[in-house]
């Protein structure tokens, strides 16, 4: 019997399992908060306020670039000069 090929496609089942192999490999001690976290997760993201919420802090702190920030009192300082911040931590 042929193994059928998996499409990066195709998602988990409710188990976590593409197909014959596994899809979650955390410790045991973390399946009950992720578990708790999944049905969580599940009652909310429908709701237009956590979808806004959510899409702000993907915008603020996930990928790049990283936005700028105006440093308003850093520019007062030096006499008018436009300073910017990055946060490159993030």
């Amino acid at each position: 019997m042929k193994d059928k090929k998996i499409k990066i496609t195709e998602r988990p089942d409710l188990l976590g399992f593409f197909g014959n192999f596994g899809g979650r490999y955390v410790p045991e001690t973390l399946m009950a908060a992720l578990d708790i976290l999944a049905a969580e997760y599940e009652v909310v993201r429908k709701d237009a306020k956590f979808q806004a919420d959510l899409l702000e802090c993907l915008k603020k702190y996930v990928g790049r670039p990283t936005p700028l920030f105006f440093a308003e009192n850093l520019t007062k300082c030096l006499d008018g000069a436009r300073i910017y911040l990055k946060r490159e931590d993030l």
